[in-house]
């Protein structure tokens, strides 16, 4: 039995007194009632593991995965897109699946070739000199460009566009509590950033602005206009960016962006509750110096032949602490490698053709849905492959109408991006999708909104 509850009742019953608790309810008090579990689980004292099985299986048919229960039309971050078998094939081969931290680069070259190459991929996705080997996820990267951007510029006070994803933006607000980030939302008007708003008058010279390119409603942002901003303010650009349109869209590089950030789940990784996925991270020479996590770089060897290497190892938390400029010290390889592979199976011209299907399946569907009576544009900017509306009953009603019809309809928008209101439902569509899917879509969209 230690092999599973290694924390034998003497253990336990130490670590309450050192806190100074009476019992292991007390300890987990601060969790929610509702989250809880109550009366234990539902399994029969030495039930055999074939039963255990069994019952484990019938719990997760529970569930109604996209694909096979349900045709996905829901983005905000994570999407529907093909993994093709070479990407889950290759990405799965041992040598990937169980490397470790490649700290020893003459038995690991394999893996640090493969994480070099996602870097340069990265890279020119992002038309940034420099990426890293990934971080956590995209949440985790805008949180370490905020960091390098005060860092470099020593100002505390932070621009955000509400049109960054609202999930990463919690997640920055959870850090600056601690870093004493001054982090300001910056409004939507018509559904992109409202550049013109006066309380920017309010506000300290910002370290970093921060805007999503599309944003978080799918639409098009003027990253002009937030260049000139910096360049008069003395900010850092930090670009939250999409990799699959930036296959037929300008680079934020192109922009004028000092540092891009992104998630990586639509290279090449299935849809999960939340992981594992990958951050994007990429930014300018300048600030190589500062880049979080971890950076694989290519040398020779003793004989002259080509070789990897970690390098700019001294500013990881692992080696200098005191000097360390991030605490990031470890990275999503495996997913690193995952997108490496989809992204060299694709090449350029196969992700312009994803991100063409998409957003000509974006353009056909939202055509289909605003011809449903009561159902209207919530943006008028240009958007890609993502898109806004505004229903004639509550988004959440409509969710849940649809997936009862075999659809997952889209995401609920907060209120904030829907004028307070709570018919605002975010829509997307990837090059999965077919005309017989969308069509069928439009169909039960307009009896499920009545």
């Amino acid at each position: 039995m230690s092999g599973y509850t290694p924390h034998t009742e003497a253990d336990v019953a130490s670590m309450l007194g050192f806190l100074g608790l009476s019992s292991l309810d007390e300890l987990f008090s601060v969790v929610p009632e509702a989250l809880r579990l109550a009366g234990g689980l539902d399994l029969a004292a030495g039930a055999p593991e074939p039963d255990v099985f069994a019952h484990m299986e019938d719990l997760a048919a529970a569930n109604r995965p996209c694909g096979r229960d349900l045709v996905c039309f829901a983005g905000a971050g994570a999407y529907d897109h093909e993994v093709p078998p070479v990407t889950r094939a290759l990405a799965s081969r041992s040598e990937f699946v169980t490397s470790y931290t490649p700290y020893q680069p003459e038995v690991a070259q394999g893996v640090l070739q493969a994480v070099f190459e996602f870097q340069t991929l990265v890279a020119r996705l992002s038309g940034l000199a420099v990426s890293n080997a990934s971080l956590y996820d995209g949440a985790a990267s805008l949180v370490e460009a905020v960091n390098l951007a005060v860092g470099s510029t020593g100002r505390q006070d932070v621009w955000v566009s509400h049109g960054v994803n609202p999930t990463w933006r919690a997640v920055l607000a959870t850090f600056a509590a601690g870093t004493g980030h001054r982090i300001h939302d910056i409004p939507l008007v018509k559904g992109s950033t409202d550049w013109a708003v006066t309380s920017f008058d309010d506000y300290d010279e910002p370290g970093a602005i921060v805007v999503a390119y599309p944003n978080y409603l799918g639409c098009l942002e003027d990253l002009a206009e937030a260049r000139a901003r910096c360049d008069r303010s003395g900010a850092l650009l930090i670009v939250a960016f999409d990799p699959i349109c930036a296959g037929i869209l300008r680079s934020p590089g192109d922009w004028g962006a000092d540092v891009v950030v992104g998630e990586g789940q639509a290279l090449g990784m299935s849809l999960g509750f939340g992981g594992p996925y990958l951050g994007l991270f990429a930014c300018t020479m300048d600030h190589v110096r500062r880049l979080p996590g971890r950076l694989v770089g290519e040398t020779v060897d003793a004989e002259g032949r080509r070789a990897y290497v970690t390098t700019l190892r001294a500013r990881e938390q692992d080696i200098r602490r005191e000097k360390a400029t991030s605490n990031v010290c470890t990275n999503q390889t495996l997913m690193a490698v995952t997108a490496a592979i989809q992204l060299g199976w694709l090449g350029t011209s196969g992700i312009a053709e994803v991100a063409l299907r998409s957003a000509r399946g974006a353009r056909y569907c939202r055509d289909g849905l605003l011809t449903v009576p009561g159902v209207e544009p919530l943006t008028s900017a240009p958007v890609v492959r993502e898109f806004a509306l505004r229903l004639p009953i509550e988004s959440e009603m409509a969710v849940e109408r649809l997936a009862d019809e075999g659809f997952l309809a889209g995401v609920a928008l907060d209120p904030s991006y829907a004028g307070g209101r709570s018919d605002g439902l975010l829509v997307a569509v990837t090059e999965r999708r077919t005309r017989a899917e969308i069509d069928a879509f439009v169909s039960t969209f307009e009896k499920a909104v009545r």
